[in-house]
């Protein structure tokens, strides 16, 4: 049992696991929010680099490699995702719930 949410009775009170499962949702929706657009931003801004180098003569791309590997890219991030939302809704009735809508708030907030 969570210590934090047990009285001196031993009864728990549902509140408080409903209540941190909700701020670990949104932490985690949060911080995965502000990774992705800096991750984007970077990504980005490797993406212009690598088309001046190309169009400057002192690189050449292989497309079909780069398109394999932004195909991969995007399969672990599914996998990711659907791992996620996995661990989020394996909490216990109340807090799974309770972390998957303060994912979701995360997210907006981030």
């Amino acid at each position: 049992m969570n210590e934090v949410a047990q009285t001196t009775e031993g009864w728990q009170l549902p509140y408080l696991e409903m209540g941190s499962g909700f701020v670990m949702g949104m932490s985690v929706g949060y911080v995965l929010k502000k990774s992705f657009k800096l991750l984007l931003f970077l990504t980005g801004l490797a993406v212009i680099t690598i088309f001046v180098l190309e169009q400057k003569g002192i690189i050449t791309l292989n497309e079909v490699a780069l398109d394999q590997n932004l195909n991969v890219g995007i399969e672990m991030f599914k996998t990711f995702g659907l791992w996620l939302k996995e661990r989020l809704g394996s909490l216990k009735i109340a807090g799974g719930a309770s972390a998957v809508a303060g994912f979701v708030v995360g997210l907006k907030m981030g």
